[in-house]
Formats: C-alpha cells, sequence, structure tokens
C-alpha cells in the first residue's frame, strides 16, 4: 500500500510539474470539489477519522489558493482571501458539527469559481 502511494505521489507531483499556473487553479477547485465529496460520504458513513482527513485536505487547498494570491494585482485579490477564508470557516464548522449543509455551501462557492475561472480563462487564452 506504501509503495502504491508513493508511486502515485510521485506522479502527481509531476504531473503538475508540466502544468501550467492557469490549469492548476483549475485542479485545485475540481480538488476541493472531490475531497468534499469524500467528506460529505465520511459523513454519512459516521467515519470522523476519514472527515477529518478530506476536509483537512480541501483547508490545505483553501490555503494555498490564499498564498498565492497576488495582491498587486487590484482588488480581487483581496475579495478572494475573504472568500477563501470564509470557506476555510465554513470547512471547519462542519468538521466540528458533522454538517454537510457546511460542504454544500462551500461546494456551491468552488462550483461558481471554477466556472468563473473556466471562463476567464477561456477569453484569455483566446485573445
Amino acid at each position: 500500500m506504501y509503495n502504491n502511494n508513493l508511486a502515485y505521489n510521485t506522479y502527481v507531483q509531476n504531473d503538475i510539474g508540466v502544468e501550467s499556473p492557469v490549469k492548476l487553479i483549475q485542479m485545485m477547485y475540481e480538488g476541493i470539489l472531490r475531497f468534499n465529496m469524500q467528506a460529505k460520504r465520511s459523513i454519512q458513513e459516521g467515519d470522523i477519522e476519514k472527515r477529518t482527513y478530506w476536509i483537512n485536505r480541501s483547508s490545505a487547498v483553501f490555503s494555498e489558493l490564499i498564498s498565492v494570491l497576488d495582491y498587486s494585482q487590484g482588488d480581487v485579490a483581496h475579495y478572494l482571501a475573504g472568500l477563501y477564508t470564509y470557506q476555510l470557516q465554513l470547512l471547519m464548522e462542519a468538521s466540528l458539527s458533522n454538517e454537510e449543509a457546511k460542504i454544500d455551501e462551500v461546494n456551491q462557492v468552488v462550483r461558481g469559481l471554477l466556472e468563473a475561472w473556466k471562463e476567464s480563462t477561456d477569453v484569455a487564452l483566446k485573445v
């Protein structure tokens, strides 16, 4: 099992290494959605350990998104920092209260961000 995880992690690191920054942000949003789906499943199954694991994975992605914001680009970065921080708060509350609704709220925001990101980067790439 350990060797499989090591191989997978190496593959993922190499795969991410060749992706563009635009694609990486998209992958991060998609990762949050996948991790949150697993967290909800863990809540339904009553598996506290897995719930915590998956929520921590989503939280780590949000933390990374916050750390790469470029505040020199204007107000959007400040807005996103606040939005991401609020999503972290919701995930923490979901973990503490075992509430799927909090995760659903995060997912709704992330789906909107993902859609907006895809639209804005498609337009930018076509220009």
